[in-house]
């Protein structure tokens, strides 16, 4: 499969011996599978000079100085000093470490492993480069310093992640991305997919800890960037994607956290995830819902979505280009697409005479908005809708969802659920799983009304 987006190794060590015969060889078959960029991080400062150099000579190569937990005594005034000047030095260094705690093989006292772990978060405050964190067996003190540090103020990556739910909880409440190596595809790490399948997906990051920690299939052998393809591909198995979703969203991640380039930030009207295609065609909405993730970063799974001006057919026509290349067409962005009901009943038109099955994510309010029942309209034309229930009676509902329609919102979402279920096929009716939200209650209500019921978690488009 060749992928349109690109992948990033985000942590590798090129500078070794293992990949001194055969660097030109690597970087080539790293390009052959869609691998862009790379950084290769320094573990000491002998290391963190080679990075660099090897950043310098090669455009898709950018550097991380630090000095690792095993290496700890070298932070002295000088070693730290030295460890600036590189940092300073080129726009190519894009983060400080790998640094962190190793209370595994012990390689250093424990006490200057704490005290060059600080040394170099506050090193990293300072030049404004986030951070590479290296923890083994040391999950609760890690967790400690970077909360003492305030370490949030620069944020960074927790790099191979070892850790359970509840650490990885802790560190993305402080900012930081949680990054997957080829141990995700070891057979019997279920417990680290586990835990791959509760982060959410703009603060993923793959790499390959080369030539360390081969994937699955080259277990056992040297690895190199080329492979961090395989632990993409477990990831996507995961988190329910496609290998094309997850190269997307890990890239603009990588892009986002160490400055690798210019985000891509115009507006798509048509977006895929998995096999199906969205059509956003308005960032209006009738709600402001207080759990929407467009009021943090308007993007989802890797897709921009701030709209510079709403679509016309002929635009979104030309958007979708050939339909059948998926299984359905959803009207659904970062806004209410029946605010935009005579482009929506168009453009499913058109989509039902090329036999594609249409599905419309509503917020449920459009009868309000419109001031007739719009049901009918779209019978013949909408295969399925979703409509965004989110609360169990109307008093929460305003809390949660802010509608512009008032006391009469609640009541009018479950009046379109149940017009809805006599003019189409399929009716769902969803709940976004915010703390405190009664879901079970939202359930009961979905099946008394008659529709399916399903639960969404934070971010989720689709």
């Amino acid at each position: 499969m060749t992928l349109k987006s690109t992948l990033i190794d985000t942590h590798a060590h090129l500078d070794g011996g293992k990949f001194a015969a055969d660097l030109d060889e690597v970087l080539e078959r790293a390009e052959q599978n869609g691998i862009s960029r790379i950084i290769t991080v320094g573990c000491d400062i002998e290391s963190s000079r080679r990075s660099l150099a090897l950043a310098r000579r090669h455009d898709n190569i950018f550097a991380a100085v630090g000095i690792h937990p095993h290496d700890a005594l070298q932070a002295d005034d000088e070693g730290l000093a030295t460890l600036e000047e590189l940092a300073l030095s080129d726009p190519k260094v894009v983060a400080i470490g790998e640094t962190g705690l190793d209370f595994y093989r012990d390689r250093a006292p424990r006490d200057i492993q704490r005290q060059t772990f600080r040394q170099q978060i506050r090193l990293a405050k300072r030049l404004g480069k986030p951070l590479i964190i290296h923890d083994r067996d040391a999950h609760e003190e890690i967790a400690q310093i970077l909360a003492e540090e305030n370490a949030a103020e620069i944020g960074g990556v927790i790099h191979c992640f070892s850790g359970d739910t509840d650490m990885a909880r802790t560190c993305l409440e402080m900012g930081f991305y949680i990054s997957f190596p080829g141990t995700l595809t070891y057979p019997k790490n279920e417990a680290l997919r586990e835990v791959a399948r509760t982060i959410p997906v703009e603060r993923l990051l793959v790499e390959t800890d080369c030539p360390y920690l081969a994937p699955q299939p080259y277990r056992g052998k040297r690895n190199e960037p080329a492979y961090v393809r395989c632990t993409a591909e477990t990831l996507a198995e995961v988190k329910g994607f496609s290998l094309e979703d997850v190269a997307r969203i890990t890239t603009r991640n990588a892009i986002k956290l160490f400055g690798l380039g210019e985000v891509d930030q115009s507006g798509a009207i048509a977006y895929a995830i998995r096999n199906s295609l969205y059509l956003n065609i308005t960032n209006r909405c009738t709600n402001a819902c207080s759990f929407c993730a467009k009021f943090r970063d308007f993007t989802v799974k890797g897709h921009p979505l701030q709209l510079q001006h709403e679509p016309d057919f002929d635009e979104v026509i030309a958007a979708i280009g050939d339909p059948s290349l998926y299984d359905e067409v959803v009207f659904c962005g970062y806004g209410e697409p029946l605010l935009r009901l005579e482009l929506v009943k168009e453009v499913a038109a058109w989509l039902k005479k090329k036999g594609k099955k249409v599905r419309i994510n509503t917020d449920g309010q459009a009868n309000l908005v419109h001031d007739r029942n719009i049901l009918p309209e779209l019978d013949g034309l909408v295969d399925a809708v979703s409509v965004s229930l989110n609360a169990a009676d109307a008093e929460t509902y305003l809390k949660i969802c802010h509608s512009a329609c008032g006391e009469k919102a609640y009541e009018g979402v479950k009046d379109f659920i149940r017009e809805a279920l006599r003019h189409i096929p399929s009716v769902t009716a969803s709940a976004v799983t915010v703390p405190g939200l009664d879901v079970d209650a939202c359930r009961r209500v979905a099946e008394e009304l008659g529709a399916t019921f399903r639960a969404r978690e934070y971010n989720e488009v689709g």
